[in-house]
């Protein structure tokens, strides 16, 4: 039996997560990157995966990473300093995706569109008000594919994710506390780290992600996925020193040492932007999702805090 589900831009954390889960289920699926060799390296043991490689600048490629499919599941990351290119890069998917006859394409979005959040928890009622480069960028990607939903194109929905964690995540914002905690040396955090927060552990997205792809209800809509309640950096530090068997050691950068930095490092320029996300952070009520789905599995931040560390303390 062929594969039905590609992973478009399936290199990262969340899209190994999404694997993973297909794995489980004994499903073929697709994965699609631009670099062969870090598909190989993530996906070539797998009997189930087929590795495709595309350039989503060019039609003919992008038709070819889509053609047999049935879903989409669209992970596809750019440049920090480059988010005008992810309403750009979604059209093309979506041109060749129709052209192909998909039938479905499943977003993984973040909470930037909503902006600053309004609210202390955030629905998905919350209106989509970016006040940032970056999140008017995601909202410009949203609504491309919603209007193909609405134009009766293909259908789209969008799942939102926090920050992120979990064995193996370089990609996330506690990487260098998971490091320093395993390895020595003194992680580097965007403060203030007092301010609670909201972090998704990765492995538990990749069953979610699957469960939404097949409902369809979900269709024509975004949903929240909330981490396993909040929690502070600090309070995260602590479990993850107790863990190693030492003090905290720590360097807590605010804005203006952003700023600084930015002037030598254009990623940390970016950054400067979206701090609003650690000092007003944007806390998702999931129960849509949670209803729509009868449930989700998290796992509680003791565990899976517990299972990061092992996976660096290992490497």
């Amino acid at each position: 039996m062929k594969p039905q589900t590609a992973l478009i831009g399936a290199a990262g954390a969340i899209g190994n997560s999404i694997a993973a889960a297909m794995r489980s289920q004994g499903t073929e699926y697709r994965v699609v990157g631009r670099d062969r060799a870090g598909l190989e390296k993530s996906f070539g043991t797998d009997r189930l995966a087929e590795i495709v490689t595309w350039n989503p600048d060019d039609p003919a490629s992008v038709r070819t990473a889509c053609r047999g499919m049935d879903t989409l599941i669209y992970l596809v990351g750019v440049l920090y300093n480059h988010f005008e290119l992810h309403p750009q890069v979604m059209q093309k998917t979506l041109d060749g995706a129709i052209a192909e006859g998909v039938k479905r394409l499943v977003l993984i979005g973040t909470v930037y569109p909503y902006g600053r959040p309004v609210r202390a928890t955030v629905t998905e009622a919350h209106p989509r008000e970016p006040h940032t480069f970056k999140g008017k960028m995601r909202r410009a990607q949203e609504d491309v594919l919603l209007a193909a939903h609405a134009a009766g194109k293909i259908q789209g929905t969008i799942l939102r994710l926090p920050d992120f964690y979990g064995p193996g995540v370089k990609a996330s914002f506690l990487d260098s506390l998971f490091q320093a905690a395993a390895k020595g040396g003194t992680a580097n955090l965007v403060g203030p780290i007092d301010v609670p927060h909201e972090f998704v552990y990765v492995p538990d997205v990749g069953p979610v992600v699957l469960a939404l792809a097949d409902k369809p209800e979900a269709y024509g809509k975004w949903w929240n996925l909330a981490g396993a309640g909040s929690i502070t950096q600090r309070e995260i530090v602590n479990q993850v020193f107790a863990l190693a068997g030492r003090k905290p050691k720590i360097r807590v950068v605010g804005k203006t040492m952003l700023r600084l930095l930015g002037l030598f490092d254009p990623i940390m320029r970016e950054l400067v932007e979206m701090h609003y996300l650690v000092t007003n952070p944007v806390l998702m009520d999931d129960s849509a999702l949670q209803q729509l789905l009868g449930g989700v599995h998290k796992t509680p931040y003791a565990d899976g805090i517990r299972a990061t560390f092992e996976s660096y303390r290992k490497a």
